[in-house]
């Protein structure tokens, strides 16, 4: 395991001084690798924040160039990187914030061709994809490889995650067993709302590699912005689940 140098010391002094985290947690944030599906409005914050907390590795996977509606709330994506790829706009502030972290992008949303091969890479996926198939794709390839992952989503004023561990929680697809027939590709959104669950989500995959903590595993946490209305509802396994029983 690589050890912490004295600028990162110095860098990280003040989560060092967290309890139950210190240099052993640090250490294993510094070896670790996690694989951000999107780097939207939500990835790009989850990404944002394990690049300042200092992940060792970084896997962004999102396809296309940056548009102007991105501009609302993805926080890695600025106005003169227009009509370029999103991930190099990722990679670019990513560097500025952290010159040691390591980035792979790649231009492309998960698909069956990529999958399997990406979370292999990965210790820990953060699924911050807007559309099911991906999300889909992605549960699927983390219980095969028993890949712990960290699915996050928001939708106008209301947000939810959690946490699953193949083999002891729940699965993706046993909370929604297809994809929701009134889903849509394009939704409201404010960045507020998805960078608050893309804070969560990467204090989820923080707390999972350096075992700070407890994770929301078997659980789902949401939100209501509309009045700031939270519930922890606990989650069971379907019997039978098509991916995971």
């Amino acid at each position: 395991m690589r050890k912490l140098t004295d600028e990162e010391r110095a860098i990280y002094e003040w989560q060092l001084d967290v309890t139950g985290f210190g240099e052993i947690g640090q250490e294993k944030l510094k070896n670790a690798s996690v694989l951000v599906s999107r780097c939207g409005g939500l990835g790009g914050v989850v990404a944002y924040e394990l690049a300042a907390a200092g992940i060792g590795k970084l896997i962004i996977a999102h396809g296309g160039n940056v548009k102007e509606s991105d501009l609302n709330r993805q926080l890695l994506m600025t106005y003169d990187w227009l009509g370029k790829p999103r991930v190099e706009s990722a990679e670019r502030r990513l560097k500025e914030l952290n010159p040691s972290l390591e980035v792979v992008t790649i231009n492309e949303n998960i698909n069956d061709h990529n999958v399997a091969r990406l979370v292999a890479e990965a210790d820990v996926i953060v699924d911050a994809a807007p559309l099911f198939e991906e999300r889909f794709l992605l549960n699927r390839e983390a219980v095969s490889q028993q890949k712990p992952m960290v699915d996050c989503a928001m939708y106008e004023l209301e947000a939810q995650i959690t946490t699953i561990i193949p083999g002891q929680t729940p699965c993706l697809a046993c909370l929604y067993p297809g994809k929701p027939s009134a889903w849509k590709r394009r939704f409201p959104v404010f960045g507020a709302v998805s960078g608050t669950v893309g804070c969560m989500g990467a204090m989820e995959a923080i707390k999972l590699i350096s075992g700070l903590g407890k994770t929301l595993a078997g659980k789902l946490w949401t939100i209501d912005f509309h009045d700031m209305s939270t519930h922890m509802i606990d989650i069971s396994k379907t019997p039978n689940c098509r991916i995971c029983g």
